[in-house]
């Protein structure tokens, strides 16, 4: 990575202060560039999901894992919690995504409160083993029904099916033939194995699961530096974890390096990430601690208000390129965490020196995030999204303190307790943005002339623009 003028600016920067110089390129289709990490992590795309309570939950972490990412699950859930989710991600298809099923005799109003749950809108209906599919139901096939009515009666019983292991390009054959959007995937003896979309097939034949040594998706865990950290990082890893985060607010403190090294000492046999930091040095103390990956990012989140209670942080692509630079004398990596709000800033992290882009509340707003589905007054959808360093996470992380620490703790709070974050119309589900977001990392690389996330930043050349140059940057679908 170098500037226009071979000077690195004086001032720090964000994504928005700066901008990629096209290069001359022989890269001439974007599916010839590879998005995979080299961290240890196993992403095949280079996009982790912070360990947010709002965002990080097992069916993000299954559908991330299948197209090629990593999430990383709360440090808040219990080990048995923990456990459990961990558990059902090592279990779920590395091609069929896992559908809400229900039984024949179940309400109306049961597949009503369920549908919302999958990005797809379908619900599998089982018959009375539990075990072969029986039909498909649809929100349409719900619409001004009685609620009370069984789903045997608007189930739709010719549904598309195919044995779990047909290609995926027979199956957006299947289905654009039939004019379907769903096909239900069955094992060798009819049992429910799964279900894929015409455009679940088509990102089959794109993406490439983040896998472990077994063949099963991957998934991480986080811990705190309070209580036995390292005994849960052990409990974590036993129960399946493929990296530990190792994740506080400061992460340039006496008791983080001291948790970091006993966690290191206790050779788990994963990578082990840590932070959070924004400098050089800062960098290097986790790394000699006994970080693998440093986690870069002081409030840019956009839950976060540390900054503003604070003055307390720096700007992201900075911290980003420097801390990037300083993991890289002791080949470590660095994963850039907050600030990601559109497709640029992930491709801009990479050419700053990150491994991978951690992004939270941007992922919040979609059917796999754990919240529940709510509508506005207007009638849009949205889920509620919070800042882990928020009142509203501290009571939860502080539940079994006395009252009174609860509510002296309360009265610190560097983050958004509530917030809506809305569905987009056009990108609704994790998967529709995950495509938007690679799209775009794989066009930064056509233009900078990269086949690879390294190449990436080795042949990235930046310049800094103003806001009015950002500005003019942005679409006008509506003209000016």
């Amino acid at each position: 990575m170098r500037f226009l003028d071979d000077h690195f600016p004086s001032q720090d920067l964000t994504y928005d202060d700066v901008f990629l110089v096209p290069g001359r390129t022989d890269v001439t289709s974007r599916f010839d560039v590879d998005l995979s990490s080299a961290d240890g992590s196993g992403t095949t795309i280079p996009l982790v999901v912070a360990n947010m309570t709002a965002v990080a939950g097992r069916r993000m972490a299954e559908t991330v894992a299948r197209r090629g990412g990593l999430v990383v699950l709360p440090q808040d859930l219990p080990i048995t919690a923990a456990a459990e989710m961990i558990a059902f991600v090592k279990g779920r298809h590395l091609v069929a995504d896992t559908p809400v099923v229900l039984g024949g005799e179940a309400a109306v109003s049961d597949a009503v409160a369920l549908l919302p749950k999958r990005a797809h809108g379908a619900l599998v209906v089982l018959d009375s083993d539990a075990a072969t599919p029986i039909g498909v139901v649809t929100e349409a096939a719900c619409a001004d029904v009685d609620r009370f009515a069984r789903l045997t009666e608007v189930l739709d019983p010719d549904f598309v099916s195919a044995p779990v292991g047909t290609p995926a390009r027979e199956l957006f054959e299947l289905l654009d033939g039939t004019h379907a959007d769903l096909a239900v995937l069955t094992e060798a003896d009819g049992s429910l194995a799964g279900v894929l979309t015409r455009v679940g097939a088509v990102r089959a034949g794109i993406y490439q699961p983040n896998l472990d040594a077994n063949g099963r998706l991957r998934v991480a865990a986080a811990v705190g530096v309070n209580g036995d950290a390292r005994g849960k990082a052990i409990a974590l890893v036993q129960a399946g974890a493929d990296l530990i985060v190792v994740d506080t607010a400061h992460g340039h403190q006496e008791k983080m390096l001291a948790v970091l090294e006993q966690i290191a000492d206790a050779n788990l046999g994963v990578p082990i990430c840590a932070g959070n930091v924004v400098s050089a040095q800062g960098t290097r103390d986790l790394i000699s601690a006994g970080a693998d990956i440093v986690k870069v990012g002081v409030g840019p989140g956009a839950m976060c208000t540390t900054r503003m209670m604070t003055g307390v942080g720096r700007p992201q692509f900075s911290a980003v390129a420097e801390c990037a630079a300083a993991a890289k004398e002791s080949n470590a990596h660095v994963w850039a965490d907050g600030g990601v709000r559109h497709p640029r800033d992930v491709a801009l992290a990479v050419a700053a020196g990150a491994s991978n882009a951690m992004v939270g509340s941007w992922f919040a707003g979609t059917y796999e995030s754990p919240g529940d589905l709510k509508w506005d007054r207007a009638g849009k959808p949205y889920k509620e999204s919070f800042g882990m360093a928020s009142k509203r996470a501290v009571a939860a992380r502080t539940a079994t303190d006395s009252s009174f620490d609860r509510a002296r703790k309360a009265l610190f709070e560097e983050g958004i307790s509530s917030s809506r974050i809305a569905l987009d119309p056009e990108r609704p589900g994790v998967e529709d943005l995950i495509d938007h977001i690679c799209s775009g990392v794989r066009s930064t690389a056509t233009y900078v002339g990269a086949r690879s996330l390294e190449e990436l930043h080795d042949k990235a050349i930046l310049g800094v623009q103003s806001a009015a140059g950002f500005a003019e940057g942005r679409p006008l679908p509506t003209g000016w």
